[in-house]
C-alpha cells in the first residue's frame, strides 16, 4: 500500500481508502469483515457518512483493540431521526448527533470531523456564520476532532469553503464525467442525461481551479464516487460512451491535484480486493489516457492530464509535473513559495527544452507542450 500526505493535517493515509457503503451488510457483519480486510492489506482510512446507530455501533465493536490503527473520517451533521437518515444544521440535533456518534464507535476522538453534504452557498454561509462551524471549531479545540473536513459536490461552494481557511480536508466527487460538468447545487444533474447531450471539451474551469486551489493551501483531497456509482464501469450507462476500468478510474482520481486517498465503496471483501489490485497494478493497466482520447461524447483535447503519455524526454524533463507546476502557478497568478520549491527539487527543469517536438507526437490530447515548456522557464527561472 502506498501512503500519501493528507493536506498539511501530518496525517499520512493510504491511497485506497474504504467507504462505508458495505458496512450494513449482512446485519452490518460486514463493518468487521471489511475492517479485518482493509488492516490486512494496509488500508488505514475510512468514511463514515452514514448516521445508522447499527452501522456505527457495529463498526465501534469492530474497532475494539485497535482504533490507533485506523485514521477516521466521520461527518457532523448527519443525524439519525424517526429510524432513518437525515442532515441537520440545527445545532442541538448536531450536537446528540455527535455525543452519539462517540459513544457508539466507543471512542473519544474523530480524525477528521466532516461537515456533510454542503452543495449550496446559501447552505454553506449560514453554517460559516453560524452555530455550525462554530461548534466544530469548539471540538477542534477541545481535541474532539483533530481536523476540520467538509464534503460536497459542488465546486463553487467547496472553493469558497476551502478558501475560507477553515476547512483542512476536503470530501469531493471526482471522476472524469462529473469534471466536465459545471457547479450545480443539485448533485443529480452530474448524471443526468442533459448534461451530456452535446460534445463536451475538457475539465470545468471551477473544478480544476479547486484542485489547484487545495493544492496550494495544503487542504487534502478525499475522494468519493470514483466510479460513478459504478457506471463508468459499464459502457451501456457511462455518460462517456464507454467503459474504463476500477484500476483507471481510481489512476484519474489520484492523478489530480491535492487528492490523498480514494474512498472506495465495497459492499464485499471481494469488492474491496478488485479495487485493492490497484496496488499491484502496471502502468499500461493505470493507463486511462488513450482511452480519454477516445471517448465518443468527450473530449480533452488541448488539456494536460498528467498522464505522462509525453514521457521519455531526451532531456529527462518530467514535463508531465511541470505542466501542473505551471498550471499551479497561473492559478494563483504569481509562483507560491511551495510551488516553487516542489519545482526546484525536479532534476531537470523546462529550461533544458530542446523543442524537439518528440512530447508532443505522443500525447493524446495535442497539449503544446513546447509552448507550456516555454512559458514554464519564464515563470520559474530555469
Amino acid at each position: 500500500m502506498n501512503y500519501r500526505e493528507l493536506g498539511n493535517t501530518g496525517l499520512k493515509v493510504s491511497e485506497i481508502g474504504l467507504g462505508c457503503e458495505g458496512f450494513a451488510e449482512d446485519g452490518c457483519k460486514g463493518a468487521k469483515l471489511l475492517l479485518d480486510e482493509a488492516q490486512r492489506q494496509g488500508i488505514n482510512y475510512f468514511d463514515l457518512y452514514t448516521s445508522n446507530p447499527q452501522v456505527r455501533a457495529a463498526i465501534g465493536e469492530a474497532l475494539q483493540g485497535r482504533r490507533e490503527k485506523f485514521i477516521i473520517q466521520s461527518h457532523v451533521c448527519s443525524i439519525w431521526k424517526d429510524g432513518q437518515y437525515k442532515r441537520s444544521r440545527k445545532i442541538e440535533e448536531v450536537k446528540a448527533g455527535m455525543e452519539e456518534m462517540l459513544s457508539l464507535l466507543q471512542t473519544d476522538y474523530i480524525d477528521v470531523g466532516m461537515i456533510h453534504y454542503v452543495d449550496s452557498m446559501k447552505d454553506w454561509k449560514e453554517i460559516e456564520e453560524g452555530p455550525v462551524l462554530a461548534y466544530v471549531k469548539e471540538l477542534k479545540e477541545q481535541g474532539v476532532i483533530r481536523h476540520i473536513g467538509l464534503s460536497s459536490h459542488n465546486p463553487e461552494v467547496a472553493l469558497a469553503a476551502v478558501k475560507s481557511g477553515w476547512i483542512e480536508v476536503l470530501m469531493f466527487s471526482v471522476n472524469p464525467c462529473y469534471d466536465l460538468q459545471p457547479a450545480s447545487e443539485d448533485v443529480e444533474e452530474l448524471w443526468a442525461e442533459k448534461s451530456y447531450d452535446h460534445h463536451l471539451v475538457n475539465m470545468d474551469p471551477e473544478r480544476q481551479e479547486l484542485y489547484e486551489t487545495c493544492q496550494r493551501m495544503g487542504v487534502g483531497v478525499t475522494v468519493m464516487k470514483a466510479f460513478g456509482g459504478g457506471d463508468l464501469l459499464d459502457e451501456k450507462l457511462s455518460p462517456a460512451g464507454k467503459a474504463l476500468t476500477a484500476v483507471q478510474c481510481l489512476h484519474y482520481a489520484l492523478t489530480r491535484p491535492a487528492v490523498a486517498t480514494v474512498l472506495v465503496g465495497a459492499h464485499s471483501v471481494q469488492q474491496l480486493q478488485e479495487s485493492l489490485a490497484y496496488e499491484e497494478a502496471g502502468e499500461e493497466e493505470k493507463d486511462y489516457a488513450l482511452a480519454f482520447a477516445s471517448f465518443p461524447n468527450i473530449s480533452w483535447e488541448g488539456h494536460c492530464m498528467y498522464c505522462s503519455h509525453c514521457a521519455p524526454c531526451p532531456k529527462k524533463i518530467d514535463v508531465a509535473s511541470v505542466t501542473k507546476f505551471l498550471n499551479l502557478a497561473k492559478a494563483q497568478g504569481e509562483v507560491p513559495e511551495t510551488v516553487r520549491e516542489h519545482y526546484e527539487v525536479l532534476e531537470h527543469h523546462a529550461g533544458e527544452c530542446i523543442r524537439c517536438g518528440a512530447c508532443e507526437t505522443r500525447c493524446p490530447f495535442k497539449v503544446p507542450i513546447i509552448e507550456n515548456m516555454k512559458q514554464a522557464a519564464e515563470v520559474f527561472g530555469k
